[in-house]
């Protein structure tokens, strides 16, 4: 699969819904109800970041969940990239992009949602064929303002903001032209998830799922 096509790909996922999880689990039995209150509250695009342990057997968990798109974030080598693609990930998210990350990915057919936070960075990996960004870190970077004055010059580049967005300010980023979602992980609190209180993530899902875009 190559850029272009992964691009197209992952532009897919983003229009789902406006909001991305971005997971962070500690638990694998939790895993599966996770998915299906997320889905349930209309997210049905799930980034698994491989942060943890548990990582890589959540995404095996969670990949039949009825209604739901499940991948694989924190992909920084290819180890990384053939590890989620095995686990049953349908697509992948990288902080940044590296030569040896995008052939891997190419390699595996797995969809490459690569990170980007300068014009620079945005136009080599225009230069490879990815038109379809993450924009990391948002906030830190500049956020709303930051993402929109990078627009400017690059029209046909479009982005999913992560990296301290919150349902206060994802408003602002949806509410951009280069736009498609954002990525937060505030649909999933860890104390939430620790109780097993999936009615809340449905509720907050819910309420994600509602923002306009």
């Amino acid at each position: 699969m190559d850029p272009q096509a992964q691009s197209a790909a992952t532009r897919d996922i983003a229009a789902l819904a406006p909001i991305i999880p971005v997971l962070v689990i500690d638990e694998a039995d939790k895993a599966r109800p996770l998915a299906e209150a997320l889905v349930a509250g209309g997210l049905p695009a799930l980034e698994v970041t491989l942060r943890t342990p548990a990582a890589l057997e959540a995404i095996r968990a969670m990949a039949d969940v009825p209604g739901g798109v499940v991948g694989a974030g924190t992909l920084l080598s290819p180890d990384d990239v053939r590890a989620a693609k095995e686990a049953g990930a349908t697509f992948g998210v990288s902080p940044g992009a590296t030569d040896r990350l995008i052939e891997a990915c190419i390699d595996a057919d797995l969809p490459l949602l690569p990170g980007a936070a300068t014009a620079s960075e945005v136009m080599a990996l225009v230069e490879r064929g990815y038109d379809m960004l993450k924009f990391f870190p948002a906030e830190a970077v500049g956020g709303a303002p930051a993402l929109k004055a990078i627009g400017a010059p690059l029209p046909k580049v479009a982005f999913c903001p992560t990296g301290g967005v919150t349902m206060d300010n994802a408003p602002s980023y949806l509410a951009l032209p280069n736009v498609l979602c954002a990525g937060g992980s505030w649909v999933a609190p860890r104390a939430a998830v620790a109780a097993a209180d999936w009615a809340r993530v449905t509720q907050l899902a819910r309420e994600a799922a509602a923002l306009e875009r």
